[in-house]
């Protein structure tokens, strides 16, 4: 059988920690006097830190000194890490596990390539660090995504072909890094916002065995 690369990103393919950033940063925002909402946040998917703080700052129309700025993005994190504190494997999207274990089984490498910097802590907590060849995340790079440094290098850290990789993802900047890198994106979530992906699932439910089979085939 051909061995091809899967990638995952993280927030919102493999665990729903999109609530928490969500509720991490209406927070931080509610407190410097910007409203945030969940449409507003949608922008903020598979952004970096810096970038989304960045983002709430213009949409508010405030600047802030460079140790003003820094102090927000830490509390910022200190917030979402107390949020995560309890993950646990009911976090787990539905039927991810399936996948990543039909891949195990078909000695497929997978890899992570996520904007968190807190990925591995993430999946320690749900219990599945060890179903990952390899991890690349907001540590590991220095571009964030639609740049396709982090799949980029994902791919390389697994040995595979960036052409013969399948990201998944469900943010738009994240599937334009994907097909940037021209790996083969699919895209789990909204249709109407993942659209530039190859296909688009509304998540794992609908990805079946059958359809990883033929990606692994072609």
């Amino acid at each position: 059988m051909k061995r091809k690369g899967f990638i995952f990103d993280l927030d919102g393919v493999i665990v729903d920690t999109a609530k928490y950033h969500f509720l991490a940063w209406k927070k931080l925002a509610n407190s410097i006097g910007i409203d945030f909402s969940e449409t507003q946040n949608e922008q903020l998917k598979g952004v970096s830190r810096k970038q989304s703080l960045e983002k709430i700052l213009a949409w508010g129309n405030k600047t802030l000194s460079e140790k003003e700025f820094t102090q927000l993005m830490e509390r910022k994190n200190i917030d979402y890490l107390n949020y995560i504190t309890n993950m646990g494997e009911n976090e787990i999207l539905p039927d991810v596990v399936k996948i990543l274990n039909y891949l195990i089984g078909q000695q497929q490498p997978i890899a992570l390539g996520s904007a968190s910097k807190n990925a591995r802590e993430i999946l320690a907590k749900v219990n599945l660090l060890k179903k990952f060849d390899d991890i690349v995340d907001g540590n590991d790079v220095t571009k964030a995504k639609p740049d396709p440094e982090v799949f980029l290098k994902a791919a390389d850290q697994i040995g595979i072909n960036p052409v013969d990789c399948i990201v998944f993802e469900d943010s738009l900047a994240g599937v334009q890094a994907a097909n940037l890198a021209n790996m083969i994106s699919i895209g789990i979530g909204d249709e109407t916002i993942l659209s530039e992906a190859r296909w688009v699932f509304k998540d794992f439910t609908e990805v079946s065995i059958d359809f990883i089979e033929n990606l692994i085939k072609k």
